[in-house]
């Protein structure tokens, strides 16, 4: 089984190349982002850390964690927002390992894909056997937030002001899917990489 973390910023395309694996190859695709959520609800083990920081006003009726409410707070302090990642980070770190583990124990797929935005910052090179960089031309992601998500220039703006440099990605990635143009480009060029693996296999 091959462990390929994928990376790339905001509005490159990352989800939509992942379903078309999903469905094109024997794998399990995991996202740092689904596996965080998961450990934040109520009997994980982040959840009592992060009430214990966050205080109760961040749930919900149903004592799960209200998602806006602790964004607004984190946000607003780099402080909390840095206790916060030291108590998520670590913990999905574990959890990731874990069910790569189990898949290996398991043997029953090829691939092994984990999406996270801070695959470099988090140190992930240790934990995957490669990472690819899904990239796509700022005018692209800027075209695909305003009209996916519908975000502002302003809010776009601070968004790529927070992400990592082009060249850090490509300095830290074995592969790069160009993702700018027409999807079927970027299945093309993701056959072409995952035809390699399987044949060598």
């Amino acid at each position: 089984m091959r462990v390929i973390g994928i990376t790339g910023g905001v509005g490159c395309g990352k989800t939509k190349l992942l379903q078309y694996m999903k469905e094109h190859y024997n794998c399990r695709i995991l996202m740092a982002d689904d596996a965080a959520g998961r450990l934040q609800e109520p009997g994980e083990v982040c959840y009592e850390k992060i009430v214990a920081l966050l205080g109760k006003e961040i749930l919900q009726e149903d004592g799960h964690i209200c998602k806006a409410r602790m964004a607004e707070r984190i946000f607003a302090d780099k402080e909390l927002l840095a206790a916060v990642n030291a108590v998520v980070h670590p913990a999905v770190r574990d959890y990731i390992v874990r069910e790569i583990e189990a898949e290996r124990t398991r043997g029953s797929v090829d691939f092994f894909f984990l999406e996270a935005a801070l695959l470099i910052e988090c140190g992930y090179e240790t934990v995957v056997d490669e990472m690819w960089y899904i990239y796509a031309k700022e005018a692209v992601r800027r075209k695909r937030l305003k009209e996916g998500r519908a975000y502002s220039d302003e809010k776009i703006d601070g968004i790529l002001r927070s992400q990592l440099p082009e060249h850090v990605y490509r300095e830290h990635c074995r592969v790069v899917i160009d993702n700018s143009g027409e999807a079927a480009s970027a299945y093309e060029q993701i056959d072409k990489k995952m035809g390699d693996y399987l044949w060598k296999k």
